[in-house]
Protein backbone atom coordinates (compact mmCIF):
# COMPACT_ATOMS: atom_id res chain seq x y z
CA UNK A 1 0.00 0.00 0.00
CA UNK A 2 1.44 3.35 -1.04
CA UNK A 3 1.39 6.11 1.55
CA UNK A 4 2.02 9.77 0.85
CA UNK A 5 2.50 12.09 3.81
CA UNK A 6 2.47 15.84 3.24
CA UNK A 7 3.85 18.51 5.53
CA UNK A 8 4.89 22.14 5.43
CA UNK A 9 1.59 23.95 5.06
CA UNK A 10 0.65 26.94 7.16
CA UNK A 11 -0.27 30.60 7.25
CA UNK A 12 1.89 33.13 5.44
CA UNK A 13 1.53 36.72 4.30
CA UNK A 14 1.29 37.61 0.64
CA UNK A 15 4.74 37.71 -0.91
CA UNK A 16 6.07 35.10 1.49
CA UNK A 17 7.30 31.56 0.92
CA UNK A 18 6.51 28.03 2.03
CA UNK A 19 7.97 24.64 1.19
CA UNK A 20 5.72 21.62 1.06
CA UNK A 21 7.09 18.10 1.43
CA UNK A 22 5.59 14.80 0.34
CA UNK A 23 7.22 11.68 1.74
CA UNK A 24 6.42 8.47 -0.12
CA UNK A 25 6.46 5.00 1.43
CA UNK A 26 8.58 3.67 -1.43
CA UNK A 27 11.10 4.84 -3.97
CA UNK A 28 9.86 7.81 -5.96
CA UNK A 29 11.50 6.15 -8.97
CA UNK A 30 8.66 3.62 -8.85
CA UNK A 31 6.19 6.31 -9.91
CA UNK A 32 5.76 7.64 -13.43
CA UNK A 33 5.06 11.10 -12.06
CA UNK A 34 4.68 12.79 -8.71
CA UNK A 35 3.12 16.14 -8.20
CA UNK A 36 0.90 18.57 -6.42
CA UNK A 37 -2.70 19.54 -6.85
CA UNK A 38 -4.78 22.01 -4.85
CA UNK A 39 -8.39 22.62 -3.99
CA UNK A 40 -9.77 25.93 -2.81
CA UNK A 41 -13.13 26.18 -1.00
CA UNK A 42 -16.00 25.78 -3.44
CA UNK A 43 -13.70 24.92 -6.33
CA UNK A 44 -12.58 21.76 -8.06
CA UNK A 45 -9.18 20.26 -7.45
CA UNK A 46 -6.66 21.67 -9.92
CA UNK A 47 -3.23 20.78 -11.19
CA UNK A 48 -0.26 22.70 -9.76
CA UNK A 49 2.98 20.93 -10.77
CA UNK A 50 4.41 17.52 -11.61
CA UNK A 51 7.84 15.93 -11.96
CA UNK A 52 8.50 12.73 -13.88
CA UNK A 53 10.83 9.88 -12.99
CA UNK A 54 13.10 11.41 -15.63
CA UNK A 55 13.03 14.75 -13.78
CA UNK A 56 10.94 16.60 -16.36
CA UNK A 57 8.71 19.20 -14.76
CA UNK A 58 5.41 20.78 -15.67
CA UNK A 59 3.61 23.71 -14.04
CA UNK A 60 0.22 25.35 -14.15
CA UNK A 61 0.39 28.77 -15.79
CA UNK A 62 -0.79 30.38 -12.56
CA UNK A 63 2.32 29.24 -10.65
CA UNK A 64 5.04 29.34 -13.32
CA UNK A 65 8.01 31.36 -12.18
CA UNK A 66 6.87 31.26 -8.55
CA UNK A 67 6.73 27.55 -7.63
CA UNK A 68 9.44 24.92 -8.06
CA UNK A 69 8.96 21.16 -7.79
CA UNK A 70 11.93 18.91 -6.99
CA UNK A 71 12.54 15.33 -5.92
CA UNK A 72 15.03 13.82 -3.48
CA UNK A 73 15.40 10.17 -4.40
CA UNK A 74 17.49 9.35 -1.33
CA UNK A 75 14.67 10.57 0.94
CA UNK A 76 11.78 9.36 -1.24
CA UNK A 77 10.43 12.89 -0.97
CA UNK A 78 9.07 15.46 -3.40
CA UNK A 79 9.08 19.14 -2.54
CA UNK A 80 7.12 22.15 -3.70
CA UNK A 81 8.91 25.43 -3.07
CA UNK A 82 6.35 28.22 -3.20
CA UNK A 83 7.60 31.79 -3.47
CA UNK A 84 5.84 35.12 -4.02
CA UNK A 85 2.67 33.63 -2.62
CA UNK A 86 -0.65 35.29 -3.38
CA UNK A 87 -3.99 35.12 -1.55
CA UNK A 88 -5.38 33.15 -4.49
CA UNK A 89 -2.86 30.38 -3.72
CA UNK A 90 -4.88 29.63 -0.58
CA UNK A 91 -6.05 26.01 -0.78
CA UNK A 92 -5.56 22.51 0.50
CA UNK A 93 -2.56 21.09 -1.33
CA UNK A 94 -2.54 17.39 -2.15
CA UNK A 95 0.42 15.24 -3.12
CA UNK A 96 -0.17 12.84 -6.01
CA UNK A 97 1.81 9.87 -7.25
CA UNK A 98 0.94 8.03 -10.43
CA UNK A 99 1.96 4.67 -11.81
CA UNK A 100 1.18 4.47 -15.51
CA UNK A 101 1.28 1.66 -18.02
CA UNK A 102 0.27 1.46 -21.68
CA UNK A 103 -3.49 1.33 -21.08
CA UNK A 104 -4.01 2.03 -17.42
CA UNK A 105 -2.78 4.05 -14.47
CA UNK A 106 -3.18 4.21 -10.71
CA UNK A 107 -3.25 7.42 -8.73
CA UNK A 108 -2.34 7.74 -5.07
CA UNK A 109 -3.16 10.77 -2.93
CA UNK A 110 -1.97 12.22 0.33
CA UNK A 111 -4.27 13.58 3.00
CA UNK A 112 -3.66 17.21 2.09
CA UNK A 113 -2.05 20.15 3.83
CA UNK A 114 -3.61 23.59 4.24
CA UNK A 115 -1.89 26.66 2.80
CA UNK A 116 -3.37 30.03 3.72
CA UNK A 117 -2.02 33.27 2.27
CA UNK A 118 -3.20 36.47 3.91
CA UNK A 119 -3.35 39.80 2.10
Amino acid sequence: QVQLVESGGGLVQAGGSLRLSCAASGSIFSFSTMGWYRQAPGKQREFVATVTSGSSTNYADSVKGRFTITGDNAKNTVYLQMDSLKPEDTAVYYCNAKRAWAVSSINYWGQGTQVTVSS
